[in-house]
Formats: C-alpha cells, sequence, structure tokens
C-alpha cells in the first residue's frame, strides 16, 4: 500500500499550506509516460495541475513545480481551485525542452548537452527558475554548464549559436550570444595547437608537431596550426546574422583583415549560385565534419548578398576583385537592390587594373538585345577614372602588384582594347556604344592604337552593312601616328577600311618607315667614322671596353644591314604604289578643270597630308636609300593595291 505523508510549504508572503504526497512503493518504477499528446508521471498520486504547451498536455503536481518556477507559484497562488489548467504561449524549445524541465523539478537529473543548453537556459528564464525558489536552480545549473563546458570548446560554441536563432531575444537578454562570438573570436586568434584535441574536426590534421596526446591516449592525429582558413567551414553553418556579428567581432579582435575576407568568400560561395567559377584554387579545399553534424543554414540569398557587401572591406587584389565581379553578376542574376549593385561597381572600378578580361564579360540578364552588358562596363570605367583616392592592398603575402600611378590607366586600357575586341562579335552592339567605351579612357592611357584597330576590324566584320560614314566616325577614334608598321601594312589591305582610312593608313606608314630608314642609316654613317678616344679610369678598363664594345657594335652594325635592306625595298615598294594613286588622282582632276593639284583632290575626298619639303616635286618622292624600282603597271582588280607583300599581324 502507498504510504501518504503530510508537507508544508511556504510561499514568498509567508502563507502556510498543507500538501498531501503519496509516496509510491519502494519497488514500484516511476516516471513519465507518454499517452498521445498527453505526459503522465506514475506516481500513484492524481494530477493537481496540467500545463499545456504547444499542443501537448503534461499532466503534473503543483508542489515539484511550485517549489523550483516562480511563474507558476505565482499562477497557482492566484488560483484558488484544488486543479487547474494552464497554458505557457511562446515557450523557449516547446515541450521537448519543457519535460527537461518537468524531470528537473522532480528531482530526476537534467540532461544539458551544447544542443539544449541555449534552450534550456531560455526555458528557465522563462519559469523564473533562480536560486530564490530553490538552492542551485536550473538557471544557475545552466549557466555553471554553459561556461566551463561550452564555452572552452569549439564545436560546442558552433552548436549552441546554431540554436539561438529561434530564441534571438531572450537570448540577447542571457548574453548567450555575445560570450559565444567571444570565445569564437578569442580560439581564431590563438595557435590552434594550443587548446588541445579535439579542436579541428577534420579528418586530415597535420602540423609540424607530433602526435597529440589526449588524457594520455596517443591519437596519431595532428593538428594543422600553419593553416589559417581551419576556421571557415564551421562558422559557415551559422545564419547570416550570426554570421555577420562574429565577423564584427572578430574584426575588433584583431583578426587579420585577408583572413575575414577569406571567411567571407567561403561563405558566400556557399550559399549564393554562380560563384563557384570564381572560386581560386586556394581556397577550392573540400571538409569532411567528421565528429559532430551540422545542418546548413537557411539563407535568404538576396539578404546575404546585402550582407556580404556590407561586410566586404575598402581593399583590393587579384583574387578579391575577381570575387567582386561575381557578386556583381549574382546580383544582376538575382535582381539585388540598385544601392548594392552601384556599391559593387564602385569597388570594381577602384581596382580595375587588377581584372580579367573573362571576370569583366558579364552578360546581359535584364531586356537588353546585346549578348555582354556594355553599360555595366561603362560605368565601372567611370568609376575607376573617377576614384580619387587608391585604396589599400592586402598583405604582401596574397597575389598583388604594386604599381605607379600611371601603370594602372596603362593596363586598364590595354584590358578595355580586349574587352571591345570581345564584344565587337555582337551584332546588336551600336557604333555609338563601340565609341563611348573606347573614349571612355583619356588619349594619354595608350602608347599604341593597335588594340583599338583590331577591335574595329572585328567590329567592321561582323557588321558589313554598316555605310561608309559610320565606318569614318569610328575610324576617327584611332591616331594612325600611333599605330605600329604591321599594324599599317595590315590596314593598308583591309578592304573593310574606308578608302579615306587607308590613303591615311598610307601616308603615315610612309612616314614611319622614312624615319626608321634615316635612323638606320645615321647609325651606319657612324659606324663608319673614326672612333674617338675613350676615357676611362684605368687603361686595363679602357681596353675591356673597347674590345667590348666594337664586337658588340659588329654584331648589331650585321642585323641592322639586313634591316636596313629590308626596310629600302619596303620604302620602294610604298613609294611605288604611292605614285600610282597619284597618278590615279591625276585622272580623277580631268573631270574638274578648277583642281589641278593633287594635294587638292586628296583634301577633297577627306585625305589630310601633312606638309613635307617634297611638296615641289608633286611627280616624286624623296627617298634617303638608293633609286626605287621600276614600277609595272598592272590593271588595278579592286579600289586598293594588291600586288605587294601581304602583312598580316592578326
Amino acid at each position: 500500500m502507498p504510504t501518504r505523508t503530510l508537507a508544508w510549504l511556504t510561499d514568498k508572503k509567508g502563507v502556510f499550506f498543507l500538501l498531501s504526497l503519496v509516496m509510491a512503493p519502494a519497488r514500484k518504477v516511476t516516471g513519465f509516460l507518454k499517452e498521445g499528446n498527453d505526459w503522465f508521471y506514475n506516481a500513484g498520486l492524481p494530477s493537481d495541475i496540467t500545463v499545456v504547451v504547444d499542443g501537448i498536455n503534461f499532466h503534473l503536481h503543483k508542489f515539484p513545480l511550485v517549489s523550483k518556477c516562480g511563474k507558476i507559484a505565482r499562477i497557482c497562488e492566484e488560483s484558488f481551485e484544488k486543479a487547474f489548467t494552464m497554458a505557457l504561449e511562446d515557450f523557449p524549445g516547446g515541450p521537448d525542452t519543457f519535460l527537461i524541465i518537468v524531470k528537473f523539478c522532480y528531482g530526476m537529473r537534467a540532461e544539458l548537452t551544447p544542443r539544449n543548453i541555449v534552450t534550456v537556459s531560455c526555458a528557465a528564464d522563462y519559469l523564473e527558475m533562480t536560486d530564490e525558489y530553490g538552492e542551485d536552480n536550473l538557471l544557475s545549473k545552466s549557466e555553471s554548464f554553459f561556461h566551463k563546458n561550452v564555452l572552452r570548446n569549439w564545436k560546442d560554441c558552433i552548436l549552441a549559436l546554431q540554436s539561438c536563432d529561434p530564441l534571438t531575444p531572450r537570448v540577447e537578454k542571457l548574453q548567450i550570444v555575445s560570450k559565444s562570438l567571444n570565445a569564437l573570436s578569442m580560439m581564431v586568434c590563438t595557435d590552434p595547437s594550443l587548446f588541445g584535441w579535439p579542436m579541428m574536426m577534420y579528418g586530415r590534421l597535420q602540423s609540424p608537431g607530433g602526435s597529440i596526446l589526449w588524457n594520455g591516449i596517443n591519437t596519431g592525429a595532428r593538428i594543422r596550426s600553419t593553416e589559417s582558413d581551419w576556421w571557415f567551414e564551421d562558422i559557415s553553418y551559422l545564419n547570416v546574422g550570426l554570421f555577420e556579428k562574429l565577423i564584427h567581432t572578430m574584426e575588433t579582435r584583431g583578426v587579420r583583415p585577408e583572413n575575414l575576407v577569406g571567411a567571407i568568400m567561403y561563405y558566400a560561395r556557399k550559399y549564393l549560385p554562380g560563384l563557384g567559377r570564381w572560386q581560386s584554387r586556394q581556397s577550392g579545399k573540400t571538409r569532411t565534419v567528421a565528429s559532430f553534424s551540422l545542418t546548413p543554414a537557411a539563407v535568404d540569398q538576396k539578404v546575404l548578398l546585402e550582407t556580404i557587401e556590407k561586410l566586404l572591406p575598402e581593399k583590393k587584389g587579384k583574387s578579391f576583385c575577381r570575387f567582386l565581379l561575381g557578386l556583381l553578376r549574382v546580383a544582376l542574376i538575382l535582381s539585388g537592390r540598385q544601392t548594392c549593385k552601384d556599391s559593387l561597381e564602385r569597388r570594381i572600378g577602384m581596382q580595375l587594373e587588377m581584372a580579367t578580361l573573362d571576370a569583366l564579360l558579364i552578360p546581359t540578364y535584364s531586356d537588353s538585345d546585346t549578348l555582354y552588358d556594355t553599360d555595366c562596363m561603362e560605368r565601372i570605367i567611370h568609376h575607376f577614372m573617377n576614384s580619387e583616392s587608391r585604396i589599400t592592398s592586402f598583405s604582401p603575402s596574397l597575389d598583388l602588384e604594386t604599381s605607379p600611378s600611371s601603370e594602372p590607366l596603362r593596363k586598364v586600357a590595354k584590358l578595355m582594347d580586349n574587352y571591345i575586341a570581345e564584344v565587337a562579335s555582337d551584332v546588336n552592339l551600336k557604333p555609338m556604344k563601340i565609341r563611348s567605351l573606347a573614349e571612355a579612357l583619356p588619349e594619354s592611357s595608350r602608347a599604341l592604337h593597335d588594340g583599338l584597330y583590331r577591335a574595329l576590324d572585328i567590329y567592321f566584320k561582323a557588321h558589313p552593312w554598316l555605310s561608309e560614314r559610320e565606318k569614318e566616325e569610328l575610324c576617327n577614334i584611332i591616331d594612325y601616328q600611333k599605330l605600329s608598321i604591321d599594324a599599317c601594312a595590315h590596314a593598308s589591305q583591309n578592304d573593310r577600311l574606308p578608302l579615306r582610312v587607308v590613303l591615311q593608313v598610307l601616308f603615315f606608314e610612309q612616314m614611319q618607315l622614312r624615319t626608321a630608314l634615316a635612323g638606320c642609316l645615321h647609325v651606319l654613317d657612324a659606324e663608319n667614322a673614326p672612333a674617338g678616344p675613350i676615357t676611362v679610369p684605368t687603361d686595363t678598363a679602357g681596353q675591356i671596353v673597347q674590345r667590348d664594345g666594337w664586337v658588340t657594335v659588329v654584331r648589331e652594325n650585321q642585323v641592322l644591314k639586313v634591316d636596313m635592306e629590308n626596310m629600302r625595298s619596303r620604302v620602294g615598294e610604298l613609294e611605288e604604289e604611292f605614285s600610282k594613286i597619284k597618278q590615279e588622282m591625276k585622272r580623277v582632276t580631268k573631270s574638274h578643270s578648277s583642281l589641278s593639284s593633287p594635294r587638292l583632290v586628296a583634301r577633297k575626298i577627306g585625305c589630310k597630308l601633312l606638309p613635307r619639303s617634297s611638296d615641289a616635286q608633286p611627280d616624286t618622292v624623296d627617298s634617303t636609300g638608293p633609286t626605287p624600282r621600276a614600277s609595272v603597271e598592272q590593271p588595278r582588280s579592286s579600289r586598293h593595291s594588291r600586288h605587294r607583300k601581304s602583312f598580316s599581324l592578326f
């Protein structure tokens, strides 16, 4: 037979009331049983209070609950009924956590783990289970477990933070998040080998040190303390809000910016589509979590994109610029906020010299007919030109380059020439867009215009329906004096160029060859002249310098002679064709009596010729070389000459 005992209980106001407890037989097993949606305590005593948590009914007794929970004690004091039902709204952790609370109230052992410590702490705070209602109550027990066990272990901190998401207001009150973030930041700033096994939970653990002893047992594993990215994978399982707070905490703790950027890039690549293509080899390592399982966080991609953009520092680097371009591409795909896209374009423009061509080829994701987003590229160039202060680079250990102020402009000009050549094959690209892209950079940025000429040639080939006037307007962006000899040779035989452009190219090509030939002849004259005395510090040094100098001069003379013969032959061919062009111009003037000068005819058709000393002899062209070969008249098959040797640069 069960024995009945009487127990006196006093509340805060000193009111005594008598509780009758029925003690179960010594050999009868007592505990909690579940039947459907109801939990019962098998103690042989009928329940006098029913607690409802999220539709689950707990049939309990007042005395165990009132002795530990201040909230329930107040409710029982206000109620004069012997047996009643109460509902706990928005209870932290739900029925599972409340079952742990009830077991603790009935004297059973509380099962505290890193996964439930946050919810148990919040539930104890919700029920006001302080030491005022019982010595060594659950709230103090949970706080002690959290400080002694969770905050000293990396993986337990991660697990605890993962359970903080639905409990944010109460968790902030208990300072669980801030304490966990500070603990993680401290571990990141410290050599991981100091924490001992098991600090890192990955399969391949190696370091220059020996095997690790854990409680006197040789584990055979080694901690890889030389890697600075060992923590990237673990923190990537946090939600966006906690991840942002962790990055800010690490920044205040003094974690290196390149490590923070590496963690941000790793997190972004994990949850944003399309960024895997821009992943560098260094960050492409695969990790396997072996000791504890984590579930990926539920992430809103647009919110993540804007958060990542705000977290990124004002730094520059090759891989960092590539990552920014990948973010911009994702922002265009997801139709992110315009402020986010503008900020990304500004960041890219401030380090455009470190970009690569394939990363700049961003497809059009709008209703535009063009294949690539050239408007975005034009805005990026505008930011590059307007960036007054240059942002600093990461540490030299990364793949960075330091260059003078004029070097970035030269690199961007070369990059833009290649970009225009790449997008020029798009049949829907308008001529004005090509012109605006080419003129976005100043003329001083290009020492040679070969890249612009190549881009226009590709554009003309892909757009054969362009009129002569449209072609001439595009060709005005080229400075023909900045074309190389090979580019001039190619342009003089290019059927896709307008006649006026070909005439200008021929003229400047002849001027360049004249200058080059005059320079060669000047060098030869200097060689034939008697060598002057050489002043050197000592006689021996003078003999060595003189001997080595003459050997070098002899070798260079042989090369110059060959080049001179080739140039003379080329100049002769150009003079021959130039005379043919003049003859053709004379035939044109026969129908115009008011025009008698070939130079006026050239000006009539739009060819601007520079003044030269040979204007007094219109039928001949001066040359410093030998007499050009006699020309052989052949019928012209087209408007350009085709009997010359073909020069092709592209």
